[in-house]
């Protein structure tokens, strides 16, 4: 194929590359997420036809093979980009196999790649996939620098809160290029002293919505200026007009997102020259909420992995589920480790060290049928869960033992789903015992 240079946005490439690719995204769960420099040119001169098939070659087989929930394409370039610079596309941490990793760059798009004059660029971690691609500059005046139109639109604080920590590193630092103070997640929130009313700008994730989060934001949006935003998947159905919402922002979310975002927020109060006030009625703790938020989208997503499945007719398992067990019987723990000599607050720490966000890595094994792994990850899980009297993740541990025996392996991400959502409610009984 002839090489042809022409100008294109490069944007457009990506977006388009992420609506394409929405019917494997949705199946298998896979949430694509955008890293991009802020300092690289809108506009490009290169082959986009040849550019395009690469990175769809790449993300298809990325998004079809991957055990990872997430995937963050980044691309970076030069901070001065001159008139000719190479621009970086990396997939850290692919979640694919070295073998996988080597046939993709040398055998599927090797070829493509030369036609461009880009080249492959090695990497220590087995699993990273990075290409580098040159191009051009229409003129050096066409660099992509944004500059907001006022002053008074720089250095607004940003209170950010989403389920994916990948997410919200993207979003911190598409906002700190225009000197944006962001803090993320909950816990950042409380340093804060739990004040709403400190941030110019709320911004979440459209799932971890619910009422209690909606009445505190309205509560302070009645003493202070809060620009409230629902950051939203581009496949999201149409939500209820809020009179809170002062605008939703739908993923991918890019730079140039971001700095529509702003001026959409802050124009009006520019031109009439707002001053933001604060009011100690915003000091209001939102634990409970997001908590509760976070619970409910964890059980929804339960659902929708044990509908998917339902609908491909796969027999599973009877799961005998004990309603009336307790997520920690401390009594039968103390007695266990009692009758071993061993010490109740002891095993429990080491629970938590061993146990700790290996919901991550069951979920993980799960995807790849790892079945030796599965297997030793649940007799080593009941066998302490057990001990400490954790007895519904115990039977969790059992239940997924029980799927071998019975063929029914296809049911594991029911399970995988199940445990995180035990996992979490036990670490916070293990905890509060422990501070006691």
């Amino acid at each position: 194929m002839a090489k042809i240079d022409n100008f294109f946005d490069i944007n457009m490439v990506l977006m388009t590359l992420f609506v394409s690719l929405e019917e494997i995204r949705e199946k298998k769960k896979i949430e694509l997420i955008y890293d991009i420099d802020p300092t690289i040119p809108k506009e490009l001169k290169g082959d986009v036809h040849s550019v395009t098939h690469i990175l769809t070659h790449i993300l298809t087989h990325v998004l079809k093979n991957s055990v990872k929930d997430e995937i963050v394409l980044s691309l970076h370039a030069p901070k001065d980009f001159l008139y000719e610079e190479s621009v970086s596309f990396v997939i850290e941490d692919s979640g694919l196999a070295q073998e996988e990793v080597k046939h993709l760059l040398k055998t599927v798009i090797k070829s493509e790649l030369d036609a461009v004059n880009g080249e492959i660029i090695s990497s220590d971690n087995i699993s990273n996939i990075h290409i580098s691609i040159p191009f051009k500059l229409n003129e050096l005046g066409n660099r992509r620098y944004y500059r907001l139109p006022d002053i008074g639109m720089l250095g607004k604080k940003v209170l950010l809160i989403t389920k994916s920590k990948k997410v919200a590193k993207s979003l911190q630092k598409m906002f700190n290029y225009f000197l944006y103070e962001v803090d993320v997640g909950k816990e950042a929130y409380q340093k804060r002293g739990n004040n709403l009313g400190y941030y110019d700008i709320f911004i979440i994730s459209e799932k971890l919505v619910n009422q209690g989060i909606e009445d505190l934001v309205q509560k302070v949006q009645q003493h202070t200026d809060l620009k409230f935003v629902i950051l939203r998947n581009s496949n999201a159905e149409p939500i209820a007009p809020l009179n809170i919402v002062s605008m939703s922002i739908i993923k991918p979310v890019m730079q140039e997102s971001i700095f529509e975002l702003i001026i959409a927020l802050f124009k009006a109060d520019i031109d009439n020259r707002t001053i933001k006030t604060l009011d100690k009625i915003s000091t209001i703790s939102m634990d409970k909420y997001l908590d509760d938020a976070f619970v409910q989208s964890e059980k929804s997503f339960v659902n929708v992995i044990v509908k998917d499945i339902e609908q491909k007719n796969m027999q599973s398992v009877e799961v005998k589920e004990d309603d009336n067990a307790v997520i920690l019987d401390k009594d039968l723990g103390l007695l266990n480790t009692k009758k071993m000599g061993l010490s109740y607050k002891e095993e429990l720490k080491n629970f938590i060290e061993t146990f700790d966000r290996s919901d991550i890595y069951f979920r993980d094994i799960s995807q790849a049928k790892a079945i030796w792994q599965i297997k030793e990850f649940c007799i080593n899980l009941e066998k302490q869960a057990k001990m400490i009297g954790a007895v519904r993740v115990a039977n969790i541990a059992e239940q997924v033992s029980l799927l071998f025996v019975y063929d029914n392996i296809g049911d594991l991400p029911v399970y995988a789903a199940k445990y995180h959502l035990e996992l979490q409610s036990l670490m916070l009984e293990i905890k509060a015992y422990l501070e006691q």
